[in-house]
């Protein structure tokens, strides 16, 4: 099949929890619109960011469920469901839950108890899922941060290459240029490489990449797309400048405990995603208010994603 390489920013939902943990869809259609206020192109859901790994598979087809029933009409939004990596029984199923509904694509990670050995397992750990939803994309997650599987993507695209029909690209979450630009590359750039390190993204727009996947593109979209826009305009200092505003702001993540800040920033935007299921560690009162402090020194409200339609 052929896929088509996506452009612009793709969001990394955070999930949305009431205050006992338990999953908030209501909020869903809230956030899309506000997502397609700020020019948003996607949604890459149950990630990282959005908790799937802390999530039952039935949760996940809720979240999922939620996320097609708000963008059933919209064609030009591309919803991406995170099926996991440790069970490929339930990633199977849960490819089958996203085809059902009507979502876009499919992502993969590698499985990160029972690691695979090489190259070629994971490649056969990608064909199994793949193959159960052969119409629909399917794109590999790289995070070895998370997962601590760390192939070169390079290989990964040889070993799948005219073996899974299906293989859309990679979401690449590692700081590795010389296998991003290779992959970039590979077969005439035959396969969709979409960027996943927002701290760094300036880096990889100079290779060329025209997608991205991030958490921090929920909250501060517009600096990116500023930030492309300088760039591809040749203003480069301009570029640099946003990029290190960009890098400003992530700092804030690592100094309030990491991945949890992110639902943070989202309260000061008015989407109250509740908090990070155990064992993330999430900020107490006292650290929010201090927090908020920080946030106006980045000066966070100049380029914070603002929605135009809620309600």
């Amino acid at each position: 099949m052929t896929t088509e390489h996506i452009r612009g920013l793709i969001a990394a939902p955070f999930t949305p929890m009431h205050e006992n943990g338990a999953i908030n869809t209501s909020i869903i259609p809230k956030y899309y619109r506000f997502l397609k206020d700020n020019k948003v192109t996607g949604a890459f859901i149950c990630g990282s960011t959005g908790e799937g790994v802390s999530m039952s598979t039935e949760e996940k087809k809720q979240v999922a469920s939620a996320w097609a029933d708000c963008t059933k009409d919209d064609k030009d939004f591309k919803v991406m469901l995170f099926l996991g990596g440790t069970s490929i029984t339930d990633c199977k199923d849960l490819a089958r839950y996203a085809k059902q509904i009507g979502l876009y694509a499919i992502s993969f990670t590698a499985p990160f108890y029972f690691k695979p050995a090489n190259v070629d397992m994971l490649a056969t750990a990608c064909a199994e899922i793949a193959a159960v939803v052969p119409d629909m994309p399917f794109y590999y997650y790289h995070i070895p941060v998370l997962t601590g599987v760390g192939f070169a993507m390079y290989d990964l695209l040889n070993a799948v290459d005219h073996k899974i029909p299906n293989f859309a690209g990679v979401k690449y979450t590692h700081e590795d240029f010389m296998d991003f630009l290779s992959c970039m590359h590979f077969k005439d750039g035959k396969y969709d490489m979409l960027w996943g390190r927002d701290e760094n993204m300036l880096s990889a727009l100079v290779l060329g990449t025209k997608g991205a996947v991030g958490s921090t593109f929920n909250y501060a979209a517009p600096l990116y797309y500023d930030m492309i826009d300088a760039f591809e305009a040749d203003d480069l200092k301009k570029a640099q400048q946003l990029q290190q505003q960009s890098i400003d702001m992530i700092r804030l993540l690592g100094k309030y405990g990491g991945i949890a800040t992110g639902k943070a920033y989202m309260k000061l935007i008015d989407i109250n995603c509740g908090e990070f299921r155990l064992p993330v560690k999430n900020m107490d009162a006292s650290q929010f208010e201090q927090f908020k402090k920080d946030v106006d020194g980045v000066g966070f409200h100049n380029f914070k994603s603002k929605a135009t339609s809620l309600v």
